[in-house]
């Protein structure tokens, strides 16, 4: 009996968590499709005539798409350059984890307001004059996904022990760059995508420094929700709720995308 009262706590405590969390995107999901909700616990009628209507606006597909491959290149860019400088400092430069570790947790340290503003001031002018475009926005991206990108990858080399298994590897004849690509990568792949899919999810909800950097030149999908938001609670909230859902869509595919790789690779 002891047992299951230790048991019951926790899960009472998950279960309210849970309804903690979810209760405000439930209530968002019920104003996007209610027609008429003002004095009564539910929506008096339903609609979907603001979905419709949003998707029917080109402003909101433009801004859907310019969104989705900001963020991809973002993380793209990322796991170019940091998957195999993580690996080359776990495996072969331990004693530079530290710095490396100072380096990344650096965004984190600084609030986006004062960035944003540091970025504008120092490639508004000069040989690099960049401030409202979307390289600017790339590299910005870049380093808000250092510490996500850094940790997993870090992580999923410990767990699989890649220097044990680099030198099984290197013993058994292959090179270092065959070693990496065939023994290495699928084994961290899980943990990889993971990371991608993390850092995707933060880029393509990001704000604050989105808006202060390109927010008059480029129009990403929460720039145009800040814009639409004043207009209709009706509309915003089917914004929010389109957001919501295309996230767990694509986080859906591309585990699944992971998954397949890492069974094909086994």
């Amino acid at each position: 009996m002891n047992t299951r009262k230790a048991g019951f706590a926790p899960r009472t405590f998950m279960l309210l968590l849970m309804i903690y969390l979810l209760l405000p995107l439930v209530a968002t999901g019920l104003y996007a499709f209610a027609q008429d909700w003002q004095n009564t616990l539910l929506p008096e009628s339903w609609t979907l005539s603001w979905f419709s209507g949003m998707f029917q606006d080109i402003r909101f597909l433009e801004a859907l798409w310019t969104s989705l491959y900001l963020c991809l290149l973002s993380v793209l860019l990322s796991l170019a350059v940091m998957l195999p400088a993580v690996f080359v400092i776990t495996v072969y430069y331990p004693r530079l984890e530290s710095f490396m570790k100072f380096i990344v947790v650096l965004p984190y340290a600084v609030p986006g307001v004062v960035a944003a503003v540091g970025l504008i001031r120092t490639y508004s002018s000069g040989p690099f004059d960049i401030s409202g475009t979307a390289y600017l926005l790339v590299g910005a991206y870049f380093v808000v996904t250092l510490p996500y990108m850094y940790q997993g990858i870090r992580n999923s080399l410990l767990s699989v022990s890649a220097v044990e298994l680099l030198n099984a590897a290197e013993l058994l004849g292959a090179r270092r760059r065959t070693a990496f690509v065939n023994v290495i990568l699928p084994n961290i792949w899980p943990g990889v995508m993971v990371s991608a899919l993390l850092s995707f999810s933060v880029l393509f909800g990001e704000f604050v420094l989105t808006n202060m950097l390109v927010g008059g030149h480029i129009q990403t999908i929460q720039v145009y929700l800040f814009q639409r938001v004043g207009e209709s609670g009706h509309l915003a909230s089917a914004i929010a709720i389109s957001y919501f859902v295309f996230i767990l869509l694509l986080s859906a595919v591309l585990m699944k995308l992971g998954q397949k790789i890492s069974r094909q690779s086994k």
